[in-house]
């Protein structure tokens, strides 16, 4: 009996997700805990395993589909077991997608790629595929069709378009030769053509359609200032490197310049309130909210976009305990193991750039958070201490706060804070 590939529900707050891509094609043996497609939510993104061994029988759901948690994505069975499937989800731009007819029934067995086939005198042929076909002037009578009943797929395309297939291309007349056209057009048409030929599009989903709409929504509905700051870290450093072999030996690995940052910016948010707040609307009634608790979001790059893990009341956690915490959710998101209630709640959010070079930057506020740190790369510069010039190592920091909540002044004083903390590291410790 066939096994059904679900959609599942990643996290309580999770509605709907999106199938990104699929990793066999129906026809194609899979073994369980293989991985057979990669799924979204609004903010996580994981391969889901196939459930089982056999052959995938169906595809229900094409990729870029936005289906409800329990869906039925595909099929997977022995090889002749017959299924029965509606017709596959598909992506909500649906005029801009590839239209590709799902198997309703069983796997059928083809003899091997037949020619365009066609339904009387129509051609079958999805959309894209013929859009892309006409615009690269191939002959569609002369193109092979792999989909279902022969139906020429966007694939099919593609590959005669990489083969070169020469033979496969309408017979226009050449337009340098045409009296019409001059030979400058002329080049001007080819390069355009190869230009348009070079473009790569691609459909904004999943992850990368949350972080669009949620950082456009930021910047248009909230009033955003950056101030920045240099904090003398050449004392932290010193400490760092002579915390390094207790917390080695104490099995909590390396203190992180993150961690002192992060134990930085919650006694400083303890200190300064206004900045630990939120922006709401209610039916059209504006209120701020102040916490007194810490929920710090740390940000972390992934491949595929940008994730928020949040350490949950980082004001009751000491600095080591902040640094397990950090570890063990960057870990766990560039792992696609997160949970989606892991990532929202934040009350304050700190973005390090440091590790690609940048110094200072805007951040973006996470909504409806009234702050959030930029962190930079630490810079070696010699600074003058009284009459003597010695080394110092700087560290930039880009606060981001919304003016709706408070002002430049107690801006200024939070990020003073959190710039005295780390120029006396040693009272992080306490």
């Amino acid at each position: 009996m066939a096994v059904e590939v679900i959609m599942p529900k990643l996290g309580m707050s999770m509605v709907e997700g999106t199938v990104i891509a699929w990793k066999k094609k129906v026809g194609e043996a899979v073994a369980k805990g293989e991985r057979i497609v990669d799924i979204s939510s609004e903010k996580i993104e994981m391969e889901l395993e196939a459930p089982g061994d056999g052959i995938l029988l169906a595809i229900a759901v094409n990729e870029g589909g936005v289906v409800p948690y329990g869906t039925v994505l595909g099929y997977i069975g022995q090889e002749g077991e017959q299924v029965e499937t509606s017709s596959p989800a598909q992506p909500a731009a649906a005029a801009t997608q590839d239209q590709e007819v799902a198997a309703t029934a069983a796997v059928q067995e083809q003899a091997g790629p037949a020619p365009a086939a066609r339904k009387g005198n129509s051609l079958k042929i999805s959309p894209v595929a013929k859009k892309i076909a006409e615009e690269a002037g191939l002959n569609l009578e002369l193109l092979v069709g792999t989909g279902p009943q022969g139906r020429i797929t966007k694939e099919d395309v593609e590959k005669a378009l990489a083969s070169g297939a020469a033979a496969g291309r309408q017979e226009t007349a050449s337009p340098v030769d045409s009296p019409a056209v001059s030979p400058a057009a002329a080049a001007a048409s080819t390069s355009a053509s190869a230009s348009q030929e070079r473009v790569e599009s691609s459909p904004v989903t999943g992850m990368r359609k949350v972080i669009a709409t949620r950082m456009l929504a930021s910047l248009q509905q909230s009033a955003q200032l950056t101030m920045t700051a240099k904090a003398d870290v050449t004392e932290l450093l010193s400490l760092q490197s002579q915390l390094a072999e207790e917390t080695k030996r104490r099995q909590e690995g390396k203190l992180t310049v993150t961690d002192f940052i992060a134990r930085a910016v919650v006694l400083s948010l303890q200190q300064h309130k206004q900045m630990n707040s939120a922006y709401l609307t209610d039916q059209q009634e504006a209120r701020i909210e102040t916490y007194g608790h810490v929920h710090l979001g740390i940000a972390v790059a992934l491949e595929r976009g940008l994730v928020v893990p949040v350490i949950r009341h980082a004001d009751t956690l000491s600095l080591l305990g902040i640094s397990r915490a950090i570890k063990s959710l960057g870990e766990r998101a560039r792992n696609n193991q997160l949970d989606a209630d892991e990532m929202k709640g934040s009350t304050f959010t700190i973005s390090n750039l440091g590790a690609y070079g940048v110094e200072y930057f805007t951040p973006v506020l996470n909504p409806p958070e009234a702050g959030i740190l930029g962190v930079g790369a630490i810079e070696t510069v010699p600074v003058y201490r009284g009459d003597e010039l010695v080394r110092s190592s700087l560290l930039p920091l880009s606060l981001t706060f919304d003016h709706r909540v408070l002002d430049g002044a107690p801006a200024a004083q939070f990020l003073r804070c959190v710039k005295e903390y780390l120029e006396n590291p040693y009272s992080l410790l306490l």
